[in-house]
């Protein structure tokens, strides 16, 4: 053990010269000089689905992966392979017990997200979790809780938040080259909607039961030809298979959000870091809906009240107003990103690129040469070294817990304002939501028996 300690030790020390390239690459390679995979921190990989799985590849670099876990023995089986974990789980609280195991990464489902990176701090280890974080604003108050009493070390699935461009974007409104920031569009896209889809049997190497979680049990659907595609898609023809489980998940608020959760948990948290409005206390005071087309119909409490197909809006717009004024239009119409509009000028950001005239400006007057890096914290990094090096420093990774709660509360809001149909006031010291019954409630969920969190 004590052999063991010291090469962790080692291993932290040289963690960022040994991890430079941004490409995937093989966890350990002798011609570099790495540590052999046995004398390096462990990672387990719960839930190695899509992203999942990409999470898990990433933490290779810098890591050994130990185990693997997943309630669909398909997966686990493939990531095994991939990434030579000799351990594989169905449950992942047999993954939690390990003590070898230093770090986790959690790629499941939205809805499981809170109860197992709870339960995972609980047990002593780091945690890399996918965005959104919370299905709930209740969530994401008790995770902020588990972690300060546990005082780990845990990065949000953000990635945006270690793209340069993102960080330019900010840089240059807090170097004044926008002026006041006025209003904020956040394009996310339309989700997809569905026909009823027909209940079918349980795949063959899927735990159903324990895919649901905390949610409330009902029958597995999967049907081909039900689903139909925004538009701007290319879709609409109902061609695609849809289902309650992997991937399409997204699309029932059981389980997730929507766009509004998926892409928002990124947009809306550039957007709310841009306007300073992502630290203690800070958030929007009114969130009211635009417009809404929804492909079901919502019962007085905000339930959907066909329950046998997707129940997120086909089209939405949200207008979240901030207490300086800022007003934050979040649409699933118009390019995917973020236009900033202020006094002086307007950008718009987005995964392709930063552009408007105050980012053309940047090739005759620069940002100081440390803007950016002052704003991450330093040499910006891929979001897993980002990570890894925090737990070397035991510092609060750029993705932190505090910031993403505060911004994924926009989007859960935006959510029950658009479920409920009406404008919502926010009390962002409190973290309640005033003078209306309904919505406080939504502010949080009931959990089926066995799967408590908390």
């Amino acid at each position: 053990m004590t052999s063991r300690r010291t090469s962790r030790r080692r291993f932290l020390k040289t963690t960022a010269a040994a991890t430079a390239a941004t490409t995937i690459i093989p966890a350990w390679s002798s011609a570099r000089g790495e540590e052999p995979p046995s004398e390096r921190l462990r990672v387990g990989s719960i839930g190695v689905g899509g992203q999942g799985s990409g999470d898990m590849r990433a933490a290779s670099r810098y890591a050994e992966i130990a185990a693997v876990c997943d309630v669909d023995a398909g997966r686990t089986e493939a990531a095994a392979k991939r990434s030579g974990a000799k351990d594989i789980y169905e449950d992942y609280r047999k993954l939690l017990d390990r003590k070898d195991i230093d770090i986790v990464t959690i790629g499941t489902p939205d809805h499981w997200h809170t109860k197992i990176a709870i339960e995972a701090m609980q047990a002593g280890k780091d945690v890399y979790c996918e965005k959104p974080l919370t299905l709930t604003i209740e969530e994401g108050k008790l995770i902020r809780k588990v972690l300060k009493e546990t005082n780990r070390v845990f990065q949000v699935g953000t990635q945006q938040r270690s793209g340069r461009q993102f960080l330019q974007a900010i840089a240059l409104q807090r170097a004044g080259r926008l002026g006041d920031v006025q209003k904020l569009t956040v394009g996310i896209s339309q989700n997809p909607w569905s026909d009823a889809i027909a209940e079918a049997p349980v795949p063959e190497g899927l735990n159903w039961n324990m895919w649901l979680g905390q949610t409330p049990e009902v029958p597995y659907r999967w049907q081909p030809g039900v689903k139909h595609m925004p538009a701007n898609k290319g879709g609409g023809d109902g061609g695609s298979v849809a289902t309650n489980c992997h991937y399409e998940f997204r699309w029932w608020y059981a389980y997730s959000g929507g766009k509004m959760t998926d892409w928002g948990a990124h947009h809306v948290d550039i957007a709310q870091w841009l306007i300073n409005q992502t630290g203690p206390d800070q958030g929007p005071v009114t969130v009211e809906p635009v417009k809404v087309e929804h492909a079901v119909k919502f019962d007085e409490k905000g339930d959907p009240i066909q329950t046998d197909r997707y129940n997120v809006p086909k089209t939405f717009e949200v207008k979240a107003t901030f207490p300086n004024g800022v007003e934050m239009f979040i649409t699933s119409e118009g390019r995917n990103g973020i236009l900033a509009e202020g006094t002086k000028g307007r950008i718009f950001v987005s995964r392709g690129g930063l552009y408007g005239a105050p980012a053309e400006a940047l090739k005759d007057d620069p940002l100081p040469e440390d803007a950016v890096e002052a704003l991450y914290g330093g040499p910006v990094k891929h979001h897993m070294e980002n990570f890894m090096d925090c737990i070397k420093s035991r510092k609060t990774p750029v993705s932190d817990v505090s910031s993403h709660h505060r911004a994924i509360t926009t989007c859960h809001l935006s959510n029950i304002a658009l479920r409920l149909g009406r404008a919502i006031k926010w009390d962002a010291k409190a973290e309640q939501i005033i003078g209306d019954d309904a919505a406080r409630a939504m502010q949080g969920r009931e959990h089926r028996k066995g799967f408590e969190i908390g």
